[in-house]
């Protein structure tokens, strides 16, 4: 066992080691580890131990089960709709994990094994590199159920793609499989589902064999992209999204997704 694997002990998220990589998953298969708010936290505080692990030159960041993750979950979006202080603390951590993931020294390669949605589709795009599985796919739902895409998106979709692009995906919340996540710029490599999580550990592997300074100084240079597009977008985007919590067309969306006995 690795340091960082005897330091991060939390129930949502499994870590192991695997040489200088880390392999992450966030571990709710049964509500396809969609970020409730204790997930959330937990998630924005890995990325500090990862910065505390010296030993540690990338990780690779999957899902357990059928889902790389769902996105939101129902009952978070109720409690951010009637509670001002959950929503305000919800949103204080989509800055921090926005933040961390664009700041985080080491490479962090995507392992998308199935829907990456809503928050979900927002991590994968806050990776450095991603590979998906054939049958996976990406959708940015924020819209779609009558949020503004402020918590990321926004930010990183233009600086992989285009920005009418963006605006098609972002306004609409329609899928991206793979192979069309692939041509726009939004994933680097499609895989066979079987070979996903060895083909991105390969990948990661390779990276932490690479001088370590380099490769994350060369990160950090790339990421003032990133950074830039937060400084200009993600605090009005966050605002605005705090607005769409008291609308009206908020709580039918709601009402929509609540589970059904």
């Amino acid at each position: 066992m690795s340091r960082f694997e005897d330091l991060y002990r939390q129930p949502g998220i499994d870590v192991r080691a695997d040489g200088a990589v880390r392999i992450v998953t966030l571990n709710e298969p049964d509500t396809l580890n969609a970020f409730t708010e204790s997930l959330h936290e937990q998630f924005v505080d890995l990325w500090a131990d990862v910065e505390r692990d010296t030993e540690c030159r990338a990780v690779v960041l999957t899902g357990a089960g059928r889902a790389f993750s769902a996105g939101g979950s129902y009952e978070d979006f109720e409690h951010r709709r009637v509670d001002l202080g959950v929503r305000r603390h919800s949103l204080r951590l989509a800055r921090r994990l926005a933040d961390e993931m664009i700041n985080v020294a080491v490479p962090v390669v995507a392992a998308v094994n199935g829907p990456a949605v809503g928050l979900g589709c927002t991590v994968v795009t806050l990776c450095d590199i991603v590979f998906m599985s054939e049958s996976a796919f990406l959708s940015d739902t924020h819209v779609a159920v009558a949020l503004v895409a402020g918590d990321g998106g926004a930010v990183t979709w233009p600086a992989h793609t285009s920005l009418l692009r963006a605006k098609q995906y972002l306004l609409t919340g329609d899928r991206l499989p793979a192979t069309e996540a692939k041509e726009l710029g939004l994933a680097n490599f499609v895989v066979p589902a079987a070979d996903l999580l060895a083909e991105a550990t390969a990948y990661a592997q390779r990276l932490a064999t690479l001088p370590p300074q380099a490769v994350q100084e060369t990160k950090a240079i790339l990421n003032q992209h990133l950074r830039a597009n937060a400084v200009r977008a993600l605090g009005y985007g966050l605002a605005t999204e705090s607005q769409s919590h008291e609308q009206p067309e908020y709580r039918a969306a709601g009402e929509h997704l609540k589970p059904r006995d």
